[in-house]
């Protein structure tokens, strides 16, 4: 097992990543006054792994409740938040309680959210049990719910008191679900780690394989950049805005399709592709490191072609509800070098419209 502490003063956490976690010890020392558990999951998740999360959390005295939530990026909605809720307030649960959020970045966004308010707040720790989440929702604290109108539109900054990612939970997950969250670890090579990125290029595919090595130096490599991130921004004042990149194209075609036709991470992948096309016509970066990206993201499996009639028009009305537009002004992450980006405020929406008709030309 190994450790990355998110350093956040009082409030910092660890990340513990390796194979056969033993939660309930873990969750002790992160909750040691704790006595009543509150498990949120969802009927997909909580099949294969509760029964072995609550036996653990026994062996140390904690009282274990579940709240089992529909499983789906529809279901991040105010009436699921709601349940969650309402679950704790059936059980009676007080501000000495905490929550324990089992599965993927939908179920850790809306429990984190939960946990944020219930009382006035209640701790909270992550048991992230795909990909996407182990890389990146369940680290640095943002919650929140969507609205039909948005993507994570209404939430907080929450941080948990620790993530516990264990590896073996990514042998149950079908190609998709990896794919999805290879969409967040390519991100990260890109804005971050050219070093990372190259090491991708070779061994991405070997994750499909559930390579431990592999999947286990991937991990570790996007909590410690991700880490290094929010210690210095933590609610998204400067530095921890790079982390939207391919995330304002993304959003919008999730938007567009309907919340759970694509898997975030997917709509991720492809809204980084339209991105590093943006900078490619802006001769930010070259043809080559172009064809790097897309090539990348094909070996990952993610989308790269635009949804069929998803015009031009249609991304700008979506990215004009994105809550990281300010006064009107849509902030696009750009690539300027494989390994490194920079925001952009400069981008009129006759040039997005001219972009995405070209990319669907060609």
């Amino acid at each position: 097992m190994e450790s990355i502490t998110v350093g956040l003063g009082e409030r910092s956490y660890p990340i513990y990543i390796g194979t056969n976690l033993e939660y309930g010890k873990l969750i002790k020392q992160a909750l040691p006054k704790v006595k009543d558990l509150m498990v949120v999951t969802n009927d997909t998740v909580g099949p294969l792994y509760f029964e072995k999360v609550q036996k653990s959390l026994q062996e140390q005295g904690f009282n274990v409740h579940e709240c089992v939530l529909k499983d789906g990026e529809c279901y991040k909605t105010l009436d699921s938040w709601w349940q969650i809720l309402t679950t704790l307030l059936e059980q009676q649960f007080g501000r000495d309680g905490a929550i324990v959020a089992l599965g993927g970045g939908v179920v850790g966004d809306m429990a984190g959210f939960a946990a944020s308010v219930y009382q006035r707040g209640i701790p909270f720790v992550q048991i992230p049990t795909t990909l996407l989440a182990m890389v990146d929702s369940s680290v640095g604290g943002k919650t929140a719910i969507n609205h039909p109108l948005g993507k994570n539109m209404i939430g907080t900054f929450y941080q948990p008191k620790a993530v516990m990612a264990d590896l073996n939970c990514l042998k149950t997950l079908p190609q998709k679900e990896i794919s999805a969250g290879l969409g967040e670890v390519v991100k990260t090579g890109i804005i971050y780690d050219k070093e990372f990125f190259d090491f991708l290029k070779n061994d991405i595919e070997k994750t499909f394989d559930h390579d431990l090595a592999t999947i286990s130096h991937i991990v570790k490599r996007c909590c410690e950049i991700k880490a290094a991130v929010v210690s210095q921004d933590e609610k998204e004042h400067g530095l921890r805005a790079i982390l939207n990149f391919g995330h304002t194209f993304g959003h919008a075609i999730e938007a567009y399709l309907g919340f759970g036709t694509w898997l975030h991470g997917e709509a991720v992948g492809l809204g980084m592709v339209i991105a590093a096309a943006l900078a490619k016509e802006r001769h930010m970066i070259s043809q080559a490191e172009f064809d790097s990206i897309v090539a990348l993201c094909q070996k990952a499996k993610l989308p790269t072609k635009i949804p069929e009639k998803m015009t031009g028009d249609d991304f700008i009305h979506f990215m004009r509800h994105d809550k990281k537009v300010r006064s009107g002004v849509i902030c696009y992450v750009l690539p300027t070098a494989l390994g490194k980006v920079d925001l952009y405020k400069d981008v009129s929406d006759e040039e997005v419209c001219k972009l995405i008709a070209s990319l669907k030309a060609e």
